[in-house]
């Protein structure tokens, strides 16, 4: 076993002789054979004990085995007792979950503290497993079928090359005791199920079962490490073009893989999967709790949430923050001076000139609306904003993020970016010009 764990520490990395790290030990079967294989294989170690107060003098029996064990092996001690119910009951969580987070916030701060260069866990075979067979139960796609890596972070997995069976007689040979967690043999947790009851006639079937689910499990990582390489640029991607998407992905659950990062579900990914299928490319909008997608004109676009955009009010001349809803944060400055006799009406984008008689204060910045409409520089009669928009090819995205400047009487003096109204324009009898300018931050 020795030779084995030496093995695949070597095969994946894991650990380094000149490194510190730290052994999460319970006193367990698993966590004990850590321990002391590590000490035999001459890594340096410290170990870490966490007392979690939910099983009484069960509890305490188990920290000071840990303390015994590790003072007999001259081992660093550390140990922690947290308040894992009120944890739980603060943060509205179940028991394990408030466990698992308390317990592995913790091992990064030791690790950090102290120095040490990973976190080693006794995880083994079986629980691969396990978690394997608790996934396909749930429903899962490949990142399930992997079960449990030997590499998450900063936590490292020695163990994972050998089985339960193989740990026992590890410490056996070596007259080395445990303790046993009394609710590991109760039935009340999903695992405790799969392992008492699914595992042993899975056995019954084949009595390598727990050895072929595991080997299972590495090759679909390989085949995950693969699927994420192709999908890779699409993933980087905000603006997929459909035809190259339509060419990669051939089925719904690569689409997941692709847009979950942006909070997307697995359904949402078969409906999305499903339109790119019958040929649709535009106007359709999808919406997770952080991002939007929208296949428009052969693109499937991604773009995040951001909040309401606040109307910006400007009663006078001055330097106004735009800060909500935008591309970037942004400010818009108004200024108004007598006209020169070199005056030049800005072709600038975000620079735009108008007869400062002809507006009224206040001046307001907002987003364009339903029915909003203007009289383009340049023409006479009036046209909505939203065919203004259509001509141009807007995307729903660029629509609703597109800004006007209202009038104090409630008419668009200009659409930003585009187009001012000619009701505003100077013209020879312009005498006083108001310049509006809006930049955003790089």
């Amino acid at each position: 076993m020795l030779s084995r764990v030496e093995r695949y520490i070597a095969e994946h990395k894991l650990l380094d002789k000149s490194g510190l790290y730290l052994v999460a030990l319970s006193g367990g079967a698993d966590s004990t054979a850590l321990l002391l294989l590590l000490r035999e294989l001459g890594y340096s170690i410290e170990a870490v004990h966490c007392n979690f107060n939910l099983r009484g003098a069960e509890a305490v029996r188990d920290e000071e085995f840990c303390k015994a064990l590790c003072r007999k092996h001259n081992v660093p001690f550390h140990r922690i007792h947290f308040d894992t119910k009120a944890y739980a009951a603060a943060h509205h969580v179940s028991i394990e979950l408030a466990a698992r987070e308390l317990r592995y916030t913790y091992f990064e701060q030791l690790r950090r503290d102290i120095g040490a260069t990973d976190v080693c866990v006794a995880h083994h075979q079986d629980d691969v497993a396990e978690t394997v067979l608790m996934n396909m139960a749930r429903g899962t796609g490949l990142r399930g079928l992997t079960g449990i890596r030997p590499r998450n972070g900063h936590v490292v997995r020695p163990l994972l090359c050998v089985a339960r069976h193989e740990i026992e007689h590890f410490l056996a040979e070596r007259q080395q005791t445990f303790v046993d967690d009394s609710t590991n043999f109760e039935d009340d947790a999903t695992r405790n199920v799969v392992r008492h009851h699914v595992v042993p006639q899975l056995q019954q079937v084949n009595a390598k079962a727990t050895e072929h689910i595991c080997q299972m499990a590495e090759r679909m990582a390989a085949v995950r490490a693969l699927v994420d390489n192709v999908l890779s640029p699409l993933k980087e991607s905000r603006c997929i073009d459909l035809a190259e998407l339509r060419r990669v992905v051939s089925h719904d659950y690569l689409l997941y893989e692709i847009i979950r990062q942006y909070g997307f579900n697995t359904e949402q990914a078969r409906q999305m999967f499903l339109a790119l299928g019958g040929g649709s490319d535009g106007g359709l909008l999808f919406s997770s709790d952080t991002h939007d997608i929208l296949i428009d004109r052969g693109k499937l676009i991604v773009e995040e949430k951001t909040p309401d955009f606040n109307a910006v009010v400007m009663p006078e001349d001055g330097l106004y923050v735009v800060s909500q809803n935008v591309p970037q944060k942004g400010r818009i400055k108004v200024s108004t001076t007598e006209r020169s006799v070199s005056f030049e009406p800005s072709k600038k984008p975000y620079t735009a000139t108008l007869d400062a008689d002809k507006l009224t204060f206040p001046l307001t910045l907002r987003r364009a609306e339903a029915g909003d409409w203007m009289v383009p520089y340049g023409m006479h009669g009036r046209q909505l904003l939203g065919d203004m928009m259509t001509n141009r090819k807007f995307t729903l995205f660029e629509r609703r993020r597109q800004l006007v400047v209202v009038n104090g009487d409630g008419r668009i003096v200009w659409l930003v970016g585009l187009r001012t109204d000619q009701r505003f324009c100077v013209d020879e009898t312009s005498s006083r010009i108001t310049t509006l300018q809006i930049s955003f931050e790089q």
